[in-house]
């Protein structure tokens, strides 16, 4: 895009930390600050296609762009560096997240605010915060899909196998039920379907009974229920319950259906010219982006793709690209969690 270069963060002075007249408060301040940002920066991930998110977004016209999975403020903060004239509403369902983002995006004053919020109450989001919207124009969403490293990597909330946790696997601690709470409530049948839908095809059904039967209650517990249902020889390359995994957070997060709505609502939001960019990383999340770009591009016309269109579908978007934008080899490199990623993005058309 024009007049966007290659984002490259700027160098930060370190800071010295001096104590006066054996005052050590101001001091102690300092360091915790320097901690928590060290914290932030830490736990979160690596914000991936970052150079092209920044290209996508740069040369808005002034207005407010909502960063709808705001994580550790990565995103966000790239794109107030390289946007002066933009504005940020950083929403997030994940509290740690929500903390996380406000220390990343302290240094833009009033430019950036953080709220909580799911994909499906975008649009209720950006109405309750209007005092800091005002009359701008909404120029941009961004939703960047699934889990963030800090999800991954802290064991007690129980996304991973990696350490014996509650298995509980919500992204809001304070809502919903748990995964172990809704493996006590899921037929047999429903579960099936949910492994299926991740990919997990050949041995869902013999898991499902696993499930059922041993009702796990922690990580460690559902990984051995998998490992019993699947034989040691038919294990593919990697671990053996990843999709299991994969499937319950999209479940107890409902995380299809809040995507959907997230779509719609964020396209409802955007103003003529606005763009909408879809960060996903498994290919059923990517194929419910590309279906709803291309219904949109189409204005939702219904009639035969033979015939011309007699319907009076007006389009709402125009697609970025067909393909989706992958990673490239050198950020996989720096970032191995690039390489499931995969970018979508549309910008909106008069009607």
């Amino acid at each position: 895009m024009k007049g966007v270069q290659q984002y490259r963060p700027r160098t930060t002075r370190s800071l010295a930390i001096v104590s006066t007249c054996g005052d050590t408060s101001s001091a102690l301040s300092h360091v915790d600050a320097i901690e928590r940002l060290r914290m932030a920066q830490d736990l979160f991930h690596v914000p991936v296609l970052l150079n092209e998110i920044v290209a996508l977004f740069a040369d808005q016209t002034v207005g407010v762009l909502v960063d709808a999975t705001v994580g550790g403020g990565g995103h966000a903060s790239a794109l107030l560096e390289a946007a002066p004239q933009l504005r940020l509403l950083g929403i997030d369902r994940d509290p740690d997240a929500r903390d996380a983002a406000r220390i990343a995006l302290a240094r833009f004053g009033d430019r950036a605010l953080v709220v909580a919020g799911t994909f499906a109450q975008l649009g209720d989001v950006v109405r309750e915060h209007d005092a800091f919207v005002g009359t701008a124009p909404l120029v941009g969403v961004l939703m960047d899909l699934g889990v963030s490293s800090h999800q991954f990597d802290e064991g007690e909330r129980g996304f991973s196998f990696r350490a014996d946790a509650p298995l509980d696997m919500r992204m809001d601690p304070s809502v919903g039920v748990t995964a172990a709470e809704f493996l006590a409530s899921v037929n047999q049948h429903e579960l099936v379907r949910i492994l299926r839908a991740s990919g997990e095809a050949r041995f869902a059904n013999a898991i499902a009974k696993s499930l059922i039967e041993t009702q796990p209650r922690t990580t460690y517990e559902l990984t051995s229920a998998v490992e019993r249902a699947v034989p040691m020889a038919a294990r593919r390359r990697g671990h053996v319950a990843t999709r299991v995994y994969q499937a319950l957070r999209i479940a107890v997060n409902d995380e299809e259906g809040q995507l959907a709505l997230g779509l719609a609502s964020a396209l409802d939001e955007l103003s003529v010219g606005g763009v909408l960019a879809v960060i996903s990383y498994h290919s059923g999340e990517d194929r419910a982006v590309k279906a709803y770009l291309a219904d949109q591009a189409k204005g939702g016309c219904t009639c035969p793709p033979t015939l011309e269109c007699v319907c009076g579908a007006t389009p709402r978007v125009v697609v970025a690209k067909a393909s989706a934008r992958l990673a490239s080899s050198d950020e996989v490199a720096h970032n191995p969690r690039a390489r499931s990623a995969r970018l979508r993005s549309a910008r909106k058309v008069a009607p």
